[in-house]
Order: C-alpha cells, then structure tokens, then sequence
C-alpha cells in the first residue's frame, strides 16, 4: 500500500491482542484498531507477551534472529525472543515476546481466581520490551499506544529514562483507559524495578497511598488520554466512577476524549451469521428472529414457545455487570410471562444461583455456565430483547451486536450503554432499547416489564425498535480516523514543547 504523505509509525503495546490472547474488550481494540489504521497508509506493530496458550505452529509464527535485553533496575538486566506473526486479513506485524518465566502460564492475569504475585514485574517487563524492541527492529514509532494499566508505565518511561533515547525519544504517548477500576498498585520498591528517580514517587506521578499506582503515572505522563466511550470519559472524572483516581482525571480532563469501540460486522451479522438457523436482514427480521428463537429453545431446553418475550443475557458473572442486582430481581422477573437465557461465567456463588434458578424453573429460566461462540450468536438472534444491567460500562459491545439482529437492548444508561442505545419513545415510535438509570433490582425489573409489556400489547413499537437498531452502524472506520486525528495532535504536542515537564515543575511550585 501506497503510504500517505502524513502516515505515522504507531506501536501497540498491550497485554492482549483478538485472537491470539483475549479476556476483554481491550483484546478486542488491539485486534481490531491496527487494521484499519493500517489499511490507512500507517506503519502500525503490535507487541504483546507470548503467553504459551498462543499456539506457535497455528499461528505460524517465526523465531526472530537475536535477542531483546531489557533493562530492569535493580534486578539487573533480562532477556526475551521474540515471534513474528501477523494480525489475521492484515499485513501488521505482531511481536510476541518469549519469556518462560514471565509468560510461561496458564492464564494471562491469574490462575484460579488469584493474580500472579509478579504482576508488577511481568507487565513492566513487556513494557520495557516493547521499547527495547524497536532496537532491534530499527523502528522509530511516532506514538506509541498503551493500555491500560499494563502498558501505562510507557509513558512514564518516554518522560524519563527513555527521554533522549534515539528511538523512543521523541515519541509521543496515547494511553487508552479501558477499565479505571484495574489500576496496577504495587509496593513501593517497583520503583527501584522501573529504574528511575524516586523523586517521581510522588502524589502527581506515580504515588497514591504510599505504593506504586502504575495507571496513575500513566494518566499524569501520557500525551493524551482517552477512554472507549464518551460517557465513561464523563464519568471517571467523578468519585463514583473514578475509582480514586478522579481527580488525576480531572487534572487531564482537556486531554482526555472518548471513542467508541467499533464492530466487526463481518462476524456480527444476522445475514451472514454461520451459526443462526436462518439468516435475516431488516426486511426478514421477524420471520429470521421467529426461527432463530425457536432454534435458541431448543438448544437450551426451553418449551417452544413463540408467544411469550425471550429475553437473553451473554455476560461474566461478575457485579460489574449487575449480576446483583439481576439476582434480586430474578424471582419476581420470572413471575411474568417470559423466558430467560442467560450466558456466561465467574463469580462462583453466580454459578451456583443461576443455576439453581435454572432447576427451581425448567420452563422458564435456562443458564450455561462456560462461554460458547455459537452460542452466543444463537443468543443475540434468538431473543427478543438483550439484557445488559451493568454498574458501570466502559464501552460495551453486546448492546450493538444487539442492535444489529434486531434485538432491542435493555441496558443502564452508563457508560458506552448510554451512548449506544436511545431510549424508546411510544408516541414517536423512535428508540433503539429500553435504558433505565438507577442501578436496582427495581429498576431492573421496570424496565424488563416495560419490554415485556411492548411484546404483548405494543407489536408495532417493537417493530419500530428492530427497524431503528438494525440502521445503526457503529464503525472500526469511523473509529480509526478519530484515533487518527489524536495520534497527530500528540505528535505535534510532543515536538512541539517539553509540555510535561514543565506542567510538573509548576504544579510542584504551587505546593
């Protein structure tokens, strides 16, 4: 591809890329972003750990000739390999870093519900790789791009020890915000680990409650910020959502923006889905969703039954996601007309509930407890309305997959939720979903009646709410040209003043 006279150099750094190694919507970005900022005429590269659930012969990665050192304080120096691959229908490089004892595990983040007590030390290792790397690649990055709090020290780094460094020196940061509430808090002697003066152990920087915040000292470093939605953008800034770190936030809040993650709709869409039992578009939707429901029924063991509302669920079992409050509610819920599939794992006593609701009723109440591809897709197609009562929503994805097979979402209005779904209007017949404010298991269960109540008596407003979700698009390309634009205005920031260093010594002044 032909590159573009503005084109840039951008390096990914994460700890998870889609589909080599994911838990989240951060694996998710990394695997998508890159393409379509690649198809833009950029030099886009991803670096990532080599966790040995990634699969070297399937992936068919190569071994790199030589070896990366890492420079790691006071612990002296490591080493790693490295594996090239590419992200699949692309031509981006991906960069897997081998460390048996780093990576060599079972999980990315933990192993039977508890983290890796070397958490500080493996992420920091892949941060400073991710640097180091470019070495040998002889790669000059424009930005460098991390999320989260596992690349956050990144910024840190190209403030500091990285600061007049020939390759990095002059690259500006962007650190994507994914999820406040994981914020890399470590003891105190990281620092001595990270390799630079203590003297940026401080409240603006790095400190918060005498141990080392590594997402704080991201924040306070990085060229720009942003998170995956505009309302979460919002929301962090506040004490109810800013996890402590509101107001750090609040400090960046002129650099901080909020871009809505996009989706694939190769994958998620009902006239291709190769998992659905009939494939539908906006003109057949309820002939294809009446099939697809009836296909989700049997599959989960539910009476067939095309004239009562199913409404379905795909979620971690966690209470982020409002699995609390569905569990108050769920009794009276089922004491209605309906059916209810719910999706999903983890927290183990949400395994054992749902699942004694599911034996408590057979006829109404079905659970899988694991996550299922196919099944997820049967979910999304086959249920009349999508449940998603999250605390809080960073982005969210299953509420536009939702929209895109006609399957209006009910969702709180937090949060990406809040920016994705408009809430239906009866009168006007406008709306996508049905959204609800307070985070209860009263509110919950209004506006589960709500929807039930439009099933039964409200055929054409349901109608209407298939209609206006299935038009909605929500882009990797309109994505791609937002992170764009900030990707330059950090580049200019950065070559244009020593803008951090500065800010500090006046914030330092004032105290």
């Amino acid at each position: 591809m032909k590159k573009k006279s503005n084109s840039l150099s951008i390096l990914f750094a994460a700890a998870e890329a889609a589909p080599f190694a994911k838990e989240g919507g951060l694996g998710d970005v990394v695997g998508a972003l890159p393409k379509y900022l690649s198809r833009m005429g950029h030099d886009v590269r991803i670096v990532i750990p080599r966790y040995y659930r990634i699969d070297v012969e399937k992936f068919s990665l190569k071994l790199l000739p030589g070896t990366v050192v890492v420079p790691m304080g006071s612990i002296g120096h490591q080493y790693c390999a490295v594996y090239e691959g590419k992200l699949p229908d692309s031509d981006v490089p991906v960069y897997f870093l081998e460390h048996h004892g780093y990576f060599g595990r079972s999980g990315l983040y933990q192993e039977d519900g508890t983290g890796y007590p070397d958490n500080d030390r493996r992420f920091l290792f892949l941060s400073k790789a991710s640097l180091e790397i470019c070495k040998m690649l002889h790669f000059y990055p424009d930005v460098i791009h991390a999320h989260d709090w596992h690349t956050a020290v990144l910024p840190v780094l190209l403030n500091t020890s990285y600061r007049y460094d020939h390759h990095a020196g002059a690259t500006a940061s962007l650190l994507t915000l994914h999820n406040v509430q994981h914020q890399g808090s470590f003891h105190s002697s990281l620092m001595d680990i990270i390799g630079i003066s203590w003297k940026h152990f401080n409240y603006l920087e790095l400190e918060k409650d005498d141990r080392v915040n590594l997402l704080k000292g991201g924040i306070y470093h990085a060229t720009l910020l942003n998170t995956v939605s505009r309302g979460y953008a919002r929301e962090i800034q506040s004490p109810d959502f800013g996890c402590g770190l509101d107001d750090v936030l609040r400090e960046r809040a002129a650099d901080l923006s909020g871009i809505l993650n996009g989706v694939d709709y190769n994958e998620w869409n009902p006239s291709k889905d190769i998992y659905i039992a009939k494939k539908y578009n906006s003109r057949s939707v309820k002939s294809g969703k009446a099939a697809c429901k009836t296909e989700l029924q049997k599959t989960v063991g539910l009476p067939l039954r095309d004239d009562v509302p199913l409404f379905g669920m795909v979620s971690r079992m966690v209470k982020q996601k409002g699995i609390d409050i569905l569990a108050e509610a769920i009794h009276r819920i089922l004491e209605m007309d309906i059916q209810f599939v719910m999706v999903g794992n983890g927290e183990p006593w949400a395994h054992f509930y749902f699942g004694r609701i599911a034996a408590s009723y057979p006829e109404k109440f079905a659970c899988y407890i694991g996550y299922s591809e196919s099944l997820a897709h049967k979910v999304e197609a086959g249920s009349d309305f999508f449940v998603m009562p999250s605390s809080f929503e960073p982005c969210g994805l299953n509420q536009m997959y939702s929209l895109a097979y006609g399957t209006p979402p009910i969702v709180r209005a937090t949060g990406g939720l809040d920016d994705t779904v408009e809430n239906f209007n009866e009168i006007a017949g406008t709306g996508t979903g049905f959204k609800f404010g307070q985070h209860s298991a009263n509110a919950l269960y209004d506006s589960i009646g709500w929807a039930t109540y439009t099933f039964y008596n409200n055929q054409a407003g349901l109608a209407a709410l298939r209609k206006n979700g299935m038009s909605q698009r929500f882009t990797w390309e309109d994505a791609a040209v937002k992170y764009e634009n900030l990707y330059h205005l950090g580049v200019r920031r950065r070559r244009g003043t020593d803008y951090y260093v500065k800010r500090f010594e006046t914030q330092m002044q004032k105290k």
